[in-house]
């Protein structure tokens, strides 16, 4: 595993190179860390009165921020380690660190000569890098809030009905895992950087598909159809896939979301995702029951099959 040439932490993405199975594994490990220290950051700043929504003022900590209190008490002492131990899985970092000037305004207009600007998004800029790895730089909004998620409501014909909406860094980073999880390009998480709240990933480098191509027939293998009856989402190509056990909404894998790696497997670069709402799936018994037994089958029908003995 080489360094990464702006921040010198170990690296196992270098230009369209597909990681091995076992950089792969290691890849997907980190992310599950990261948020199961996000998690436990959050549960010790709620034991303490902190809010964590939105969640970007406990992500941009400094562990050394709640070091003074830790002493204080038992809950204290337990955020103090639960925030050092979140700042190892995501590392606060500088634009400075890839060639940016300080007080950068325009990430396109003033990136170094390091860094070559190929696309610009209402999420993020993305950069290629002299050894062609992909920068991503994700900006957060004036609000907080970052990214992109999907919010839920019931509908009178639809059991659900989920529109995109502003997101959270905790969604980012469960969307960089997913994208792992089925099999798209590698994807890293380089840090955070400090004054603008900026989060920066690392990923490989693929071939853009033709704008606008159809890529309803070329959706990853385990994403799940889901049947017009229980969802519409306002995104393309709304797919149901289960993150331990639990089920998810996937979606948003058009054209520019999807690139052709070395392998010349098509796979995702990005993509928009949220997990279903508990509380409103309960309220619709016909989907409870598809869900389970689509965790089971992914082929499973809208209806349960009926046996000619039970007619």
């Amino acid at each position: 595993m080489q360094a990464d040439p702006f921040t010198g932490r170990p690296t196992c993405i270098q230009g369209g190179r597909l990681p091995s199975d076992e950089e792969r594994r290691a890849l997907q490990h980190d992310h599950g860390r990261r948020l199961e220290a996000l998690a436990r950051l959050r549960s010790a700043a709620a034991r303490v009165g902190i809010g964590t929504d939105p969640d970007d003022d406990i992500v941009l900590w400094d562990a050394d921020e709640v070091g003074l209190l830790a002493g204080a008490d038992p809950l204290w002492h337990e955020l103090n380690e639960a925030a050092r131990a979140f700042r190892e899985w995501l590392p606060i970092i500088s634009l400075e660190d890839f060639g940016f000037p300080e007080e950068v305004e325009d990430l396109l207009a003033d990136c170094g000569p390091r860094l070559r600007p190929i696309s610009s998004g209402v999420e993020a800029t993305a950069f290629e890098a002299e050894d062609h790895s992909i920068y991503k730089f994700f900006m957060p909004r004036d609000s907080g809030r970052i990214g992109g998620t999907f919010e839920f409501r019931r509908g009178e014909e639809i059991a659900l009905l989920a529109e995109a909406s502003d997101g959270s860094y905790r969604a980012m980073l469960e969307k960089f895992d997913l994208i792992v999880r089925l099999g798209g390009m590698p994807t890293e998480v380089i840090g955070v950087t400090k004054a603008e709240g900026v989060l920066v990933t690392k990923q490989t480098l693929g071939t853009l598909l033709s704008e606008g191509a159809d890529t309803s027939g070329v959706q990853p293998a385990a994403l799940i159809p889901i049947p017009s009856r229980f969802l519409r989402a306002h995104r393309d190509h709304p797919r149901l896939y289960f993150v331990d056990g639990k089920p998810w909404l996937v979606a948003d894998l058009h054209s520019k979301n999807l690139v052709r790696a070395a392998d010349g497997e098509l796979r995702a670069i990005d993509l928009l995702a949220a997990p279903l709402p508990a509380e409103l799936v309960a309220k619709e018994p016909l989907l409870v029951e598809w869900l389970e037994r689509a965790r089971l089958d992914p082929k499973a029908t809208l209806l349960r099959p009926t046996h000619d003995d039970d007619l």
